[in-house]
C-alpha cells in the first residue's frame, strides 16, 4: 500500500523556497517604494492630482508590510520556529492581509479614476479633485481594516506535536471548531476582496481601452501610459492575486476534508502563491510610472512628447 507523504515532508519545499524569495522581495520592494515616495513627496508636492494620492497610499501600504518581511526570513531560517511572540505573529498576519487587499482596492480605485478621466474628461476636470481621492483612500483603509480584523482572531502561534518549535500560522489546527468558520472567512475574502474588485477593475479598463483606441485625439504618450497601466495590473492579477486565493482555498479545503493525508502538490503550490502574493509590492513601482510622470521620467528618461504635453497643460491653465 502506498504511504501518504507526511506533512513535514511537504514543508521542506516551503523552507527552501520562501526565505530567499522574501529576501529578494524585501530589498526590491523597499528600494522601489522608498524611491517612489521620495519622488511623490519632492517632485509632485505642488501637483497632487488624484493618481498621485492613490499611488502614495499604495506605496505607504507596501512599506508597512515590507518591514515585517525580515521577521518571516528569520522564522524560516530557524526551521519555522517563531520567536517573536503571539502578538507579533498576529500583527504580521494582519499587516499581510491588509497589504494584499489595500493593494487590490487601490488598484480598483486607480482603474475607476482613469476610466472616469478618459470617458468623461470634462466632468473629471470640473468635479474630480484630490480631496475626493483622499476621501476614497480613507474609506479603503477603514474597509480593509474592518474585513481584516478576523485575522487577529484566527492567526496565532501554534506548537508542533512534540513542542520542539512554535509556528506562526493563519490558523492553528489544534483549535478545534474553527476550521469551517476560517474557511468561510477566507472564501468571503476571495469573493469580496478579490473577485468583486477584479470585475470592477477590468470593466473599467475595457472602457478605457475602447475610448483610447477610438479617440484620435488621445496622444501616443497617453496610449503608452494606458498600455503600461493595464499590462501591469494584468500581471498583478495573473501571478499575485488570483493564484494566491485559488491555492489557499484548495489547500484549506483539503485540510478540512482530508486532515490525515498530505497533498504535497497543493501545499507546495500554495507556498509558491504566497511568495508571488508579496511580489505585488515589487510590481507596484511599475504601476506608478503610468500614473506619475516624474516617476516615469526618472526611470525611463524624458520623451519629446513630455514637453508637448507640458505645453498643452500650460495653455489650458492660461485659458482657464
Amino acid at each position: 500500500m502506498k504511504m501518504e507523504p507526511s506533512f513535514s515532508t511537504c514543508e521542506q519545499f516551503q523552507k527552501a523556497l520562501l526565505p530567499s524569495v522574501y529576501g529578494v522581495e524585501f530589498l526590491v520592494a523597499l528600494a522601489g517604494n522608498l524611491f517612489a515616495l521620495r519622488l511623490l513627496a519632492v517632485r509632485e508636492r505642488r501637483s497632487w492630482h488624484t493618481g498621485v494620492v492613490l499611488a502614495c497610499n499604495l506605496a505607504v501600504s507596501d512599506l508597512l508590510y515590507v518591514l515585517t518581511l525580515p521577521l518571516l526570513i528569520v522564522y524560516y531560517a530557524l526551521d519555522k520556529h517563531w520567536v517573536f511572540g503571539d502578538a507579533v505573529c498576529k500583527l504580521e498576519r494582519f499587516l499581510f492581509t491588509c497589504n494584499l487587499y489595500v493593494s487590490i482596492f487601490f488598484i480598483m480605485a486607480i482603474s475607476v479614476n482613469r476610466c472616469v478621466a478618459l470617458r468623461f474628461p470634462f466632468f473629471a476636470r470640473s468635479h474630480v479633485e484630490p480631496g475626493h481621492a483622499k476621501a476614497a483612500s480613507v474609506l479603503i483603509w477603514v474597509l480593509v481594516g474592518v474585513i481584516s480584523c478576523p485575522v487577529l482572531h484566527f492567526s496565532s502561534v501554534c506548537p508542533t506535536e512534540r513542542n520542539l518549535t512554535t509556528l506562526c500560522v493563519s490558523f492553528c489546527d489544534q483549535r478545534l471548531g474553527d476550521e469551517r468558520p476560517h474557511f468561510a472567512y477566507r472564501t468571503f475574502l476571495a469573493v469580496f476582496g478579490c473577485l468583486v474588485p477584479f470585475l470592477v477593475t477590468f470593466s473599467s479598463y475595457y472602457v478605457v481601452i475602447s475610448v483610447v483606441w477610438k479617440n484620435a485625439s488621445v496622444t501616443t504618450l497617453e496610449k503608452r501610459k494606458v498600455a503600461l497601466l493595464v499590462s501591469s495590473v494584468l500581471v498583478l492579477y495573473a501571478i499575485s492575486f488570483v493564484p494566491y486565493h485559488i491555492f489557499q482555498l484548495y489547500h484549506l479545503y483539503t485540510r478540512i476534508h482530508n486532515p490525515n493525508s498530505s497533498v504535497c502538490w497543493a501545499y507546495d503550490s500554495y507556498q509558491v502563491s504566497k511568495g508571488l502574493a508579496t511580489l505585488n509590492m515589487c510590481i507596484h513601482p511599475v504601476l506608478y510610472m503610468a500614473l506619475v510622470d516624474s516617476m516615469r521620467v526618472a526611470c525611463c528618461g524624458k520623451s519629446p512628447e513630455d514637453d508637448h504635453h507640458r505645453g498643452v497643460k500650460r495653455t489650458e491653465r492660461a485659458a482657464a
